[in-house]
């Protein structure tokens, strides 16, 4: 018997809900006909996919390996139901974009405006995730563009950077080293750095700082860039931010700033894709705007 989508669809469910009473909810059919369709896909695999975890259903080594591979399968599917409908004009033509914390604030919105107003036929949506989710969210084909940080080393997202993001050091405003004059990485050291939770940019960012520079620091995580700004605000400690995220408080001279001697990390904002479609037509309209003079256009304005 084949592999069919109905089993492919109840696996995901289960192994993204985490138990079979979830995933026949979220799909609104019945507990039985989910659990007959993961063992069909099993057998026909030839493994088992998942095993009972406490009161739930977790994946196996097995079906972890296999997951991805049916999220493509999917993914790949729903595109080609999508471009075709739109080819022969009996659906609305749609762009869904995905887009890290920072960038769903300050980057996206000046885009989409600038986007929609050139192409007010095409009904856009958008929503956050953190980086590592954000990937995923691009490999299985469930959104057509991400905006983010640099991409994965992974030939199957196709990245193009299109804006620079500048990276400052942020501390409270009344802190003796935010004078301006360029410290020594070391002299940070002893300082309480903010970062996010596992997963995202920011806390990648501040780790890969740390590292390079040999520092071992307290640490503290915080939920949102928010948190971490009114806590840098009170004196809790110090944290990298994207300027874009904190220009307002910079300014106005709510947070402080310091220099670092061989300065910080280059960063741009990538535009992200599956590079194992074809993009449709209105995926290659934006991503030729974001990079065009239409996009440069929208974030001078």
């Amino acid at each position: 018997m084949p592999v069919t989508l109905n089993q492919l669809s109840s696996f995901l469910a289960v192994a993204r809900e985490g138990s079979v009473s979830a995933a026949a909810e979220k799909l609104y059919v019945t507990q039985p006909s989910i659990s007959a369709a993961v063992s069909a896909l099993s057998k026909e695999v030839g493994v088992e996919l998942t095993e009972r975890v406490g009161r739930g259903v977790g994946l196996t080594a097995a079906g972890e390996a296999f997951r991805p591979y049916a999220a493509d399968v999917l993914g790949l599917i729903e595109q080609g139901r999508r471009a075709a409908q739109e080819a022969s004009e009996s659906a609305t033509r749609t762009l869904s974009i995905v887009a890290v914390a920072t960038a769903a604030e300050f980057v996206v919105p000046s885009l989409l405006r600038a986007f929609a107003a050139a192409q007010p036929e095409i009904r856009l949506s958008l929503e956050v995730a953190n980086r590592a989710t954000l990937f995923e969210r691009v490999l299985e084909h469930d959104v057509d563009v991400a905006i983010a940080g640099r991409p994965p080393d992974d030939e199957r997202i196709d990245g193009r950077a299109f804006l620079p993001n500048e990276i400052v050091l942020i501390t409270a405003p009344d802190d003796p080293l935010a004078s301006g004059k360029p410290v020594r990485a070391d002299q940070l050291a002893e300082r309480v750095w903010l970062q996010r939770e596992e997963g995202s940019g920011t806390r990648e960012l501040v780790g890969d700082f740390l590292g390079d520079h040999d520092l071992r620091p307290q640490t503290l995580t915080l939920g949102s860039n928010g948190a971490i700004k009114e806590a840098v605000r009170l004196g809790l400690g110090i944290s990298l931010q994207s300027r874009m995220a904190v220009d307002h408080e910079l300014a106005s001279g709510a947070l402080g700033q310091i220099a670092v001697r061989g300065g910080l990390p280059r960063r741009e904002w990538y535009a992200l894709r599956s590079a194992t479609v074809p993009p449709r037509p209105a995926v290659q309209l934006f991503l030729e705007f974001t990079h065009g003079p239409g996009g440069k256009r929208a974030f001078k304005r």
